[in-house]
């Protein structure tokens, strides 16, 4: 099941990045203040009435050196392509202007679900602004303000009305679901066909939940696999290929929807910020991660050029330190008969459970060789640990004061319990909770 697609839509200046931001709240920041993941969002996962979305703020979507007005244009036709719902932003200290009438031609056109926000009405007295509005064809406008936070709540109950109901997922729970994420030209297209070419088994095409995606089922060794396919992988035009950004929304319901996550880089290019923001997303999102550098044939290597890759891979993304790297290429079909056993393994790490009893042991040896921090002359006392979920394995610890759990000390908890499980390619979360 994915989770719907909001988008903000709006010409320049009329405060969608306020807006943006007041709706997802904290969680446009990173949730592990770590090194190495770049923090300029403009997708990002929000909530209102126990219904999860996501959230596109198009401001944020640069198209580059073309005039205003297509520029506007092509961020409203991205925001189409994705959205579900779209809330279309004015200002109503601004009256209607020929580019909102611009954008509401757009909307119009595309047969999605419009809601129209006019924003800075920062009192009661401006509320007789939105009646402007109603010329632009959407219905009745909502009143809101950045600034101070109001109509937001209206605002949100009108979006979710306009929900698609849910599908059940498809698939049974032994099929492993993966996908492909990277900036454009690294070469997902070719490494899923030289997947499935080599493999020659597909079981079927079907249509997968995600918009544009194609999901593609095989077997190999007796294990159904489900590539699911980025939305939009096929698509070609200046629009998205023109703006980096744009990768970052569609591999995103696709992240959602798998059980493993391929980060996919270019060997001749090298890493780049982008790389990092994508793989960013995977990592939040508690999805097992393996690190596929492709096009491996294409550069000069001595004895040292794989080890030195490799050490910038690891600097570059220190938040991914458990994900498993495999160099390969889809031209010469380079080691890519590792890729699929290594995608299950990564996925049978991140489906693990351990024994409470087994768990604990490991636990209280880790603090017999490193005794649990003191803070003000207080120290933390651990009690027992117990997992509470799979996919991402998460751990709760129960101690006498949650706040005593230093980072680095966590850190050294989560490294024992690796060491004694394995758990490559998949993130862990721990949890410190009062012992009641």
């Amino acid at each position: 099941m994915t989770n719907p697609v909001v988008a903000i839509v709006g010409r320049p200046n009329v405060g969608k990045s306020t807006i943006f931001n007041r709706i997802v709240g904290e969680r446009i920041s990173i949730v592990e203040d770590v090194p190495g993941v770049t923090r300029d969002r403009i997708y990002s996962s929000a909530e209102w009435l126990n219904h999860q979305f996501y959230l596109i703020d198009t401001g944020g979507i640069d198209i580059g050196d073309e005039p205003l007005l297509v520029q506007i244009r092509q961020q409203a036709e991205i925001a189409i392509d994705e959205a579900d719902v779209i809330i279309f932003m004015t200002n109503g200290r601004d009256g209607v202007t020929a580019a909102d009438e611009e954008v509401a031609k757009i909307l119009h056109r595309s047969n999605k679900p419009v809601v129209l926000a006019v924003n800075k009405i920062d009192n009661p007295e401006m509320r007789d602004l939105i009646y402007d509005f109603y010329v632009l064809g959407f219905g009745d406008p909502y009143p809101i303000s950045g600034s101070h936070g109001t109509g937001l709540g209206d605002l949100l109950d009108a979006v979710v009305r306009h929900f698609p109901k849910r599908s059940q997922e498809e698939y049974e729970e032994d099929v492993i679901k993966f996908c492909l994420i990277g900036r454009p030209n690294v070469g997902k297209s070719s490494l899923v066909n030289a997947i499935l070419g080599e493999e020659r088994v597909i079981v079927s095409d079907i249509a997968g939940t995600t918009r544009d995606a194609v999901d593609t089922t095989f077997v190999r060794e007796g294990q159904e696999y489900v590539i699911i396919d980025t939305a939009g992988m096929r698509k070609r035009g200046k629009i998205y290929e023109s703006t980096e950004k744009y990768s970052v929304l569609r591999a995103l319901k696709a992240i959602e929807r798998s059980d493993v996550v391929l980060v996919v880089l270019n060997a001749e290019e090298g890493i780049i910020e982008q790389d990092k923001k994508i793989a960013g997303y995977a990592h939040e999102a508690g999805r097992g991660v393996i690190i596929v550098v492709n096009k491996w044939d294409a550069i000069e290597k001595d004895d040292k050029t794989l080890i030195e890759f490799e050490r910038k891979i690891r600097d570059h993304f220190p938040f991914l330190d458990y994900a498993p790297i495999l160099f390969v290429s889809a031209k010469t079909k380079q080691r890519l008969h590792k890729l699929l056993p290594l995608v299950r393994m990564v996925s049978e790490n991140h489906a693990l459970r351990v024994q409470t009893n087994v768990l604990n042991e490991v636990i209280m040896d880790a603090v017999a060789m490193n005794p649990t921090p003191t803070h003000n002359g207080r120290r933390l006392k651990i009690y027992y640990m117990t997992q509470v979920a799979v996919k991402p394995p998460t751990f709760v610890v129960f101690v006498n004061d949650p706040e005593l759990m230093h980072f680095s000390y966590e850190r050294f908890l989560e490294n024992r319990i690796r060491d004694a499980f394995g758990f490559e390619g998949t993130p862990i979360k721990i949890i410190a909770r009062p012992r009641k």
